[in-house]
C-alpha cells in the first residue's frame, strides 16, 4: 500500500465540501425595481452559511428564490448542481429544501401538533421519529403540545416554525430572521439550537441582521447590500472587519 504524500494528505484535508447550493449571477425583479442585481453565493454540505445585510437589501427576496415563492428574472439556482429555479415551492420542499420564514407564520388557530404535521406533508404522513427528534430539540414544544399556535409566546412560534421545516427532513434549512423580535436569552437559546440542528447534519443558510450571533456559528458570510453581494468571506474573518462591525454591530470604524 503507497503511503500519502504530506501534500497529498494537506489536499485530501483542505478539499472543499460539495456544493449543495449554487446561485448564479441571480437577478430577481418586482415590476421594473430590481431587487436581485447578479448575486452569486454557494453553500456547501454541512455548513452554516450567514447572509447579513440591513433590512431592503434582498435577504428574503434571495431565500423565496430559492424556496420556489419567486422566479428569477435571469441566473441561476441550483441544487446539488441541478437547475430548481422554476420548481414550484411544494416540489422545492419535496427535493429536501425547508424553508423557516421570517415572521414565523405559523398557523394560529392550529395546535402545535397540527402544525407540525403540516411540515411533514412530503412524506404524506407524519414520521413518530421526525416529532421525536423535534420535541428533544424544543421540549417547550412537546409541553404544549395541544396548545392553539396562536397563543405562544414569540420564542415559542420561532421554535414552532424552526420545528415545522424539520419535519420535511430537509437537507438544507433556510431560516429567516430567527431571532427577530426576541429576547435576547431566547436569542441565544435559538442559536445553540441552530448549532445543534447543523451538528446533526443538516446544511444551514441562515439570514440574520443579529451579525454577532450569525457570525458566531457561521463557517462562511456573505453580506448583501441593495440586491448585491459585497463581501464574503470566513464568518471569523467578517466578525473582525471594521466594516461589517461598523454596519452591523454598531461600532465605529476606524
Amino acid at each position: 500500500m503507497s503511503v500519502a504524500t504530506e501534500a497529498q494528505r494537506q489536499t485530501a484535508t483542505t478539499t472543499p465540501a460539495a456544493a449543495v447550493l449554487e446561485l448564479d449571477d441571480l437577478h430577481v425583479a418586482y415590476g421594473a425595481i430590481g431587487a436581485l442585481k447578479g448575486v452569486d453565493m454557494v453553500v456547501r454540505e454541512g455548513e452554516v452559511v450567514a447572509l447579513l445585510g440591513a433590512n431592503g437589501a434582498g435577504k428574503t427576496t434571495t431565500l423565496r428564490t430559492i424556496s420556489g415563492l419567486h422566479r428569477p428574472t435571469s441566473g441561476a439556482v441550483r441544487f446539488h448542481g441541478e437547475r430548481i429555479d422554476g420548481v414550484p415551492a411544494h416540489a422545492v420542499v419535496g427535493l429536501g429544501i425547508g424553508h423557516s420564514p421570517e415572521g414565523r407564520r405559523v398557523f394560529a388557530d392550529m395546535t402545535v401538533l397540527e402544525n407540525l404535521h403540516m411540515g411533514a406533508y412530503r412524506f404524506k404522513r407524519l414520521r413518530p421519529e421526525d416529532l421525536d427528534r423535534v420535541f428533544t430539540l424544543f421540549p417547550r414544544l412537546a409541553e404544549r403540545r395541544t396548545q392553539r399556535a396562536g397563543t405562544l409566546s414569540g420564542g415559542e412560534q420561532q421554535m414552532l416554525a424552526i420545528g415545522r421545516a424539520l419535519m420535511g427532513r430537509p437537507e438544507l434549512l433556510l431560516l429567516d430572521e430567527p431571532s427577530m423580535g426576541l429576547a435576547p436569552l431566547v436569542v441565544a437559546q435559538i442559536f445553540d439550537i441552530v448549532e445543534e440542528i447543523n451538528a446533526q447534519g443538516t446544511t444551514v443558510l441562515l439570514v440574520e441582521q443579529n451579525a454577532a450571533q450569525a457570525l458566531r456559528i457561521a463557517d462562511r458570510g456573505y453580506v448583501l447590500e441593495t440586491g448585491r453581494i459585497t463581501m464574503h468571506a470566513p464568518a471569523s474573518d467578517l466578525l473582525d472587519d471594521p466594516r461589517v462591525r461598523a454596519a452591523y454591530l454598531g461600532e465605529t470604524a476606524h
